[in-house]
């Protein structure tokens, strides 16, 4: 749907926001959640620093705000419109989306948090090729 060069494209990917190259996490499943938070120093084709400053994904926190809004906001007009359910049962649906899709919201605020700070550059896509 996005290609390479569009900040969407990273952001949803999880890739590299300099080369869309490589994955920033070291594993691409964000349900172990041992491992959700573990990410590369560096990337391995353009060696772009993920890590700008100590403590610089502290700023996703408040990206994550945002996200988990947009899904409470996704599961109350699901359940209100689609199903009909109760205040109690809109109540539980939006409690329990976002419990289900914590690990997502965590991970794509990241990516949004790093990608406002960094921007595609061409001639460090196909660096090692």
């Amino acid at each position: 749907m996005f290609k390479k060069g569009h900040k969407l494209y990273s952001i949803i990917n999880g890739s590299c926001p300099k080369c869309h190259e490589e994955s920033m996490f070291k594993n691409k499943n964000p349900y172990i959640l041992s491992e959700i938070l573990d990410m590369h120093d560096t990337c391995s084709n353009c060696g772009t620093k993920y890590k700008i400053e100590p403590s610089f994904f502290y700023g996703s926190m408040y990206v994550s705000y945002a996200v988990g809004i947009a899904f409470a906001t996704a599961a109350f007009i699901i359940s209100f419109f689609v199903f009909k359910a109760s205040v109690n049962g809109i109540f539980i649906s939006i409690i329990l989306t976002l419990i289900v899709f914590l690990p997502i919201i965590i991970r794509v605020s990241r990516n949004i948090w790093i990608n406002f700070f960094m921007h595609y550059d061409k001639s460090l896509a196909k660096k090692n090729v």
